[in-house]
C-alpha cells in the first residue's frame, strides 16, 4: 500500500513537470525610463528618471516600473510599437500609471506573433505623458 502511494506521489511530480506552465519559459526586458532630447523651453515641463522590467510569457507581455521626478502630475502611461529601434510609434496598449510626479505602471498585453517579433527586435517602449509634457514625458525602450 505504501508503495502505490510513492508511485502516485512521484507521478503526480513528473505531470507538473510536464505541464504547460511549468515548462513555459519566458523572457525578460529591461526599461530604463528617461526624458527626450529637449530644447531649452522644454526643461521646465520635462523632467524625471525611472525603471522598469517586461516579461513575455508566450504571447503575454507584463510591464512593471517606477518613476520619480516628474514636474507635472502623470496623466497616461503607453505601450508603443516603433517601426525600428529608436524610432517612434503607435500606441498599442495602455498601461496603469500613478497620477503623481513619482509612482509607478504596469499592465499586460496579449501580443500578436508579429508584435512578439517586434518586441524581440526592440521596436517596443514605454511612455508616460504628464499635466505639463502631453507629448510624452519619459520615454524607455524595452530592451534584453
Amino acid at each position: 500500500m505504501r508503495k502505490s502511494y510513492i508511485l502516485i506521489a512521484v507521478c503526480l511530480g513528473l505531470l507538473a513537470l510536464a505541464s504547460p506552465g511549468a515548462s513555459q519559459n519566458s523572457e525578460r526586458f529591461r526599461i530604463r525610463l528617461t526624458t527626450v532630447p529637449m530644447d531649452g523651453g522644454m526643461r521646465n515641463t520635462v523632467a524625471g528618471f525611472g525603471s522598469g522590467t517586461a516579461t513575455l510569457a508566450g504571447n503575454k507581455l507584463s510591464i512593471s516600473g517606477s518613476f520619480d521626478g516628474l514636474k507635472s502630475p502623470a496623466t497616461t502611461a503607453k505601450l508603443n510599437g516603433g517601426v525600428a529601434r529608436g524610432v517612434r510609434g503607435n500606441a498599442v496598449a495602455d498601461l496603469t500609471v500613478s497620477k503623481s510626479t513619482k509612482g509607478t505602471l504596469s499592465g499586460s498585453v496579449d501580443l500578436t506573433p508579429e508584435q512578439v517579433k517586434g518586441l524581440r527586435d526592440g521596436k517596443f517602449y514605454v511612455e508616460i505623458a504628464s499635466e505639463k509634457a502631453p507629448e510624452g514625458n519619459l520615454w524607455g525602450w524595452i530592451l534584453r
